[in-house]
């Protein structure tokens, strides 16, 4: 009988511990996410044109607001506020049937009339019109692109409670902001997608890369941005980690076009000297892809067919064919170490091909290096906002082949006043509490699952 008694408690103690174990890995609700990043947001209206584009801001705008519909990392459009579309007079003019039952953080049901005056205000080129359980949109002219347009942070539907905090209606709520210091967001109980496990989000602002490493290593947050030269070494110290595809492009930008032939040569020969290949070896650490084109080749497909390698005998030929070649001054912020590194490097490498390329921090300069990210998965509406943020000419967001796509970005290019030189990814370090947690592809947060194994509110 003994014998029997002790079989019987072992075997109890292992189910027991076998229910333990699924128990503490089962998502749980409860618990406060604590994010740092190097980003400063100073407005969470998503309508703010003052606020610039980062997938940072894009992240936090999803956490609140609501789009239309939602666009994936493979670019397919899937429904958001609105639940079914259609098109009608040759993509002039479409309607969207409205998600019904949704309301914002403060009460108040979402309506087709408060739809369209968030949608005006945006674009007033646009006419919105109410119609039942509708919003129509009629365009100057056809559009096939819309929907994923309407996917941006910038068409997220509003309204206004306080000056600083407008109101969404999204899975968290605004329950406080300190303007580009810190940002407490609470779960929103009903929101119509369902509620998160977390209760709370809190994300820190303004934070070094340094600094938010030191954070992780020390528990103090849940989760840091990690810098792309610095991924390697965080890597080897064991700490959880997950990139996105590359979603940010770093490139020179003349501050003028080319008037003379000569000068299109010698921009030629910049291009032709600098080294990608050893520069993401020695400065990136292997983070990243050497770009030839604006565009990665995720969200293309044909990136690639750019050059980017480094040919020297090309650089001396063009170079060669002018007599004298100005000095230029390459612009820089200061705040960004890598920035600094880079140009840097870059002036080692032109000086090699006989050019003068002398960094500075000033404001003015003949060249810039940009940071620009990768806004969205529609081609189209990532090579536009890159030309305007370049200062081109925006192409027609037109929804076109591939091959329209690849003159016009080969356009681009053409003029030698943009040189692409890097594709980065965006990275993070997680802490090992925080489960089912990702980074997608185009850099969006996949956090509306996540959960933190045994944080309890």
């Amino acid at each position: 009988m003994k014998r029997f008694v002790y079989q019987w408690l072992a075997v109890s103690s292992l189910l027991i511990a076998a229910l333990s174990a699924v128990a503490e890995t089962r998502p749980q609700y409860g618990g406060t996410l604590r994010v740092s990043t190097r980003s400063v947001l100073t407005s969470l209206n998503p309508q703010d044109p003052s606020q610039p584009r980062s997938t940072v801001q894009r992240n936090v705008s999803a956490l609140i607001f609501d789009t239309l519909v939602k666009i994936d990392e493979g670019g397919r459009i899937h429904p958001g506020l609105a639940v079914s579309w259609r098109t009608a007079s040759g993509n002039q003019r479409w309607r969207f049937q409205l998600r019904q039952g949704v309301r914002f953080h403060d009460g108040t049901p979402l309506s087709v009339e408060t739809t369209a005056a968030a949608l005006r205000s945006v674009n007033a080129s646009w006419n919105v019109l109410a119609d039942s359980d509708s919003v129509i949109i009629e365009l100057n002219k056809p559009d096939t692109d819309l929907p994923a347009e309407l996917s941006l942070p910038e068409y997220a539907i509003c309204k206004n409670g306080s000056t600083d905090r407008p109101l969404g209606t999204g899975p968290f709520r605004v329950l406080s902001w300190e303007s580009g210091k810190k940002l407490t967001l609470a779960a929103q109980e009903d929101y119509w997608g369902g509620r998160p496990f977390l209760d709370s989000i809190e994300i820190e602002m303004g934070k070094s890369f340094r600094d938010q490493l030191t954070a992780i290593s020390l528990s103090r947050t849940d989760l840091a941005e990690i810098a792309p030269e610095q991924l390697h070494r965080v890597s080897l110290e064991g700490q959880h980690l997950a990139s996105s595809a590359p979603v940010e492009l770093i490139a020179l930008v003349f501050a003028s076009a080319t008037r003379t032939p000569e000068e299109k040569a010698l921009r030629e020969a910049l291009s032709w000297s600098i080294d990608r290949e050893s520069i993401r070896t020695v400065l990136l650490q292997g983070a990243g892809q050497p770009a030839g084109s604006l565009l990665p080749n995720w969200v293309t497909g044909y990136g690639f067919v750019f050059p980017t390698r480094t040919d020297m005998t090309l650089a001396h030929k063009e170079r060669d064919q002018i007599r004298s070649a100005p000095a230029w001054t390459l612009g820089y912020d200061p705040a960004d170490p890598l920035a600094r590194l880079l140009a840097e490097r870059i002036s080692l490498n032109a000086k090699d091909a006989g050019l003068t390329v002398q960094p500075t921090s000033a404001t003015s300069a003949d060249i810039r290096l940009l940071r620009v990210p990768i806004i969205s998965t529609d081609p189209w509406i990532a090579l536009a906002n890159i030309a305007g943020v370049a200062g081109f000419p925006v192409p027609s967001i037109s929804g076109s082949t591939a091959e329209d796509l690849f003159r016009e970005e080969n356009s681009l290019l053409s003029t030698r006043r943009i040189i692409p030189l890097f594709h980065l990814p965006q990275s993070y370090a997680a802490s090992p509490a925080l489960r089912n947690w990702a980074v997608h592809a185009d850099g969006s947060w996949g956090i509306l699952d996540a959960w933190l194994e045994g944080r309890r509110p």
